[in-house]
């Protein structure tokens, strides 16, 4: 599998590729941990999750999601995730995505290679099943980016 460029992505996720890519296995666990913590809120009218969000399946803990896209000229993106403090992996991968592409242009977050996660080298440190969740998340944001974008 070929490494994702930084030119194929947006650049605060360029970023934490960059972030994880510096530091061994042990420390990129870390890393995601603490990113876990810094999962923003969801606002009110996404209160009941399993309601307004779509689950991801795949994820081995409770992990829902939304995507809103604005009207305009470059379709920024807002991504809304809902997972359970007790599941800090896959918080860490929602934290990574919407670190990463929230505010995005609808283009450059479709642009995002499928399998740009391998960049993050947690492999070593996550099992595969687990990073098959984090795949599914980022299909499960484009796919609500080509809905919301073709109406």
């Amino acid at each position: 599998m070929s490494e994702p460029t930084a030119g194929t992505l947006p650049p605060q996720l360029a970023e934490l590729v960059e972030d994880f890519a510096d530091v061994g296995p042990k420390e990129r666990l870390q890393l995601l941990l603490e990113l876990s913590r810094e999962l923003p809120e969801l606002p009110a009218r996404y209160a009941d999750a399993a309601d307004s969000m779509e689950q991801v399946h795949e994820c081995q803990s409770p992990l829902f999601l939304a995507v809103e896209v604005e009207p305009g000229a470059d379709r920024r993106v807002h991504l809304y995730f809902s997972a359970p403090p007790e599941a800090p992996t896959t918080r860490g991968f929602a934290s990574i995505m919407h670190t990463g592409l929230d505010g995005e242009p609808a283009a450059d977050v479709l642009a995002v290679p499928d399998d740009f996660y391998t960049a993050l080298g947690l492999g070593e440190a996550v099992s595969p099943l687990r990073l098959r969740g984090m795949a599914a998340m980022l299909a499960r944001i484009k796919k609500q980016i080509r809905m919301a974008t073709a109406a």
